[in-house]
């Protein structure tokens, strides 16, 4: 994990094109994530935004031998360089890599099927997909968005869609680039 982290930052320091930066949760992200996912006995994952797969391995290892971590990313040649680390982190079984657009996999779903979702990917994307979302989790589970503070702006819309939301309660955590909590009711 530290060799991917310090591989992130040193690569999207010594580069301004976007597409080429792995853009990873920090240390302390993951490590919150690992904790929600184990105190909830999260079991069945899914991840939007795989990069090279930093935040995959966490999620992975928090789900245990018995849970499995779906995770969906477009960049042909950062699919490719997570599937290495996965292999290198003996975690491999434990993901499916989607390859492609997350709003028609996450549209495919069926109701409940996850009992966590984490959103690291296009937050443009993030209200269209709302609908979708809300199906897909089960209830009394979570949702948790990555640079919720770094990124606010971008996330105004969706925002403002999930605190119109029956039966949906969120919070703001000051960890990382920031993390919104996303509990939909029973």
């Amino acid at each position: 994990m530290r060799e991917l982290e310090e591989f992130g930052e040193s690569n999207d320091a010594a580069t301004d094109d976007r597409t080429r930066k792995m853009l990873n949760i920090t240390h302390d992200t993951g490590t919150f994530l690992a904790l929600v996912v184990r105190a909830g006995k999260c079991k069945n994952v899914l991840e939007i935004g795989t990069s090279n797969g930093y935040s995959t391995l966490w999620l992975a290892d928090a789900v245990g031998a018995d849970g499995s971590v779906t995770t969906v990313e477009q960049a042909p040649h950062k699919i490719a360089m997570a599937e290495q680390n996965f292999q290198r982190s003996g975690l491999h079984s434990r993901i499916q890599q989607i390859s492609g657009e997350a709003g028609g996999f996450i549209e495919s779903r069926d109701v409940g099927e996850y009992d966590f979702v984490f959103l690291d990917s296009d937050r443009a994307q993030y209200a269209t997909w709302w609908p979708s979302l809300q199906r897909i989790l089960a209830d009394g589970c979570l949702i948790v968005v990555d640079n919720a503070v770094s990124h606010a702006h971008q996330l105004e819309d969706f925002n403002r869609l999930v605190a119109a939301s029956d039966g949906c309660l969120s919070s703001l955590v000051p960890i990382g680039k920031g993390e919104l909590m996303i509990l939909k009711g029973m």
